[in-house]
């Protein structure tokens, strides 16, 4: 029998329980108050709409990433090889789950190395959080880059969740002069990601100001990272941080919201939306909104539980460009330039944060 250490099992706990249980919520997207009217004759076909975007130095065939899942545990390979295998076929770029497992034990390396094995030419994005890369050396930081041969490493700001974590560390006192030195030392990109609450304009705005250029806004209204260590407390009998968990359930920036923000900070940024996207027209928003690529993961994770990962990432890809079409626009610049409505909370938001959008005036910076 092989002994799994904590780490591991924290991975299995957190792919079961978003199997297993409604792990989204209470806040939304806030995409339900994003409309974009529909171009019913303006005399764009399907072969007139160009998906194809360059991402980290390399073209992918559709502005969208698999988010980072998983790897750490045996099995999760699995998952990954088949999620790669998904990349390469349809020309996305990937991600994996949170490197601190194969960090610290590295025979779990091959759990998250299957991924460049299986999409050698895809852009792959490491992973690492804030807490970890506040404590190890520049040096094993950089050792995330090399398991998996990446073309960026994304450093997670999941401040919330580790409030909630029965094991968290909720302090990230100190990580932007660290990333900052970081991106000195690495040889890739660094992305700037949340993990279900959102970046705001200002926490995009101060990495941008020290030459950070891509951020992943993961806002509000997809899983909810703090509902899953919830009911991680409730199965360990840790009843102080269930309690703190329920009380932060509603916590975060919504997806649409965090978009136009981290726009506002960063309008020339390489910024990933993502954060609870379930649609092709999710997705037509998010990009209509700011974003540059579009990012998922638990929807992809379902589909390869079910047996339908190529259908569901064929079947997307075929409606997103049909979704562009019928706004009339050719690519996502043309996109940018339609009309767009908002309505409800999310005017709200944009007009008490002083915000414009994409097409409207330049922000100030």
């Amino acid at each position: 029998m092989v002994l799994k250490d904590a780490n591991q099992e924290r991975k299995l706990d957190h792919l079961r329980i978003v199997l297993e249980k409604d792990v989204e919520g209470p806040l939304t997207t806030m995409l339900e108050y994003v409309f974009i009217p529909h171009q019913a004759a303006l005399g764009v076909g399907p072969e007139d709409v160009k998906l194809d975007t360059e991402f980290l130095g390399k073209r992918i065939k559709a502005p969208i990433v698999i988010s980072g899942m998983t790897g750490g545990a045996p099995g999760t390979e699995r998952i990954n090889r088949a999620l790669a295998a998904v990349a390469r076929e349809f020309g996305l770029a990937m991600g994996v789950g949170s490197q601190r497992a194969a960090l610290e034990n590295p025979s779990l390396s091959y759990t998250y190395r299957v991924v460049r094995e299986e999409a050698p030419e895809a852009p792959i994005i490491g992973n690492i959080g804030a807490a970890e890369v506040m404590k190890y050396p520049t040096e094993k930081v950089e050792a995330s880059v090399s398991m998996i041969e990446a073309d960026a490493l994304a450093i997670h700001l999941n401040l919330a969740q580790e409030a909630a974590q029965p094991e968290g560390t909720p302090s990230f006192k100190g990580i932007l002069s660290r990333v900052l030195e970081l991106k000195d030392r690495l040889q890739v990109p660094i992305i700037i990601k949340e993990v279900g609450n959102g970046l705001s304009y200002e926490v995009a705005l101060s990495f941008a100001k020290g030459g950070i250029n891509h951020f992943d806004t993961q806002g509000s209204g997809g899983t909810n990272w703090v509902l899953v260590e919830k009911y991680r407390a409730r199965e360990s009998g840790d009843a102080v941080k269930e309690a703190v968990a329920t009380n932060l359930l509603d916590w975060g920036i919504p997806t649409a919201a965090s978009v136009i923000e981290v726009w506002n900070a960063a309008p020339h940024a390489v910024i990933i939306g993502s954060g609870g996207v379930r649609t092709a027209h999710d997705a037509v928003k998010l990009l209509r909104l700011g974003a540059s690529l579009v990012g998922m993961a638990r929807p992809f994770l379902v589909a390869y539980e079910k047996g339908t990962l190529k259908e569901f990432t064929e079947g997307f890809i075929q409606a997103l460009r049909m979704a562009l079409m019928m706004a009339g626009a050719r690519n996502v610049d043309e996109l940018r330039e339609r009309p767009v409505i908002l309505t409800s909370l999310l005017k709200q938001w944009v007009e008490a944060r002083n915000l414009v959008l994409p097409g409207e005036k330049s922000p100030c910076l």
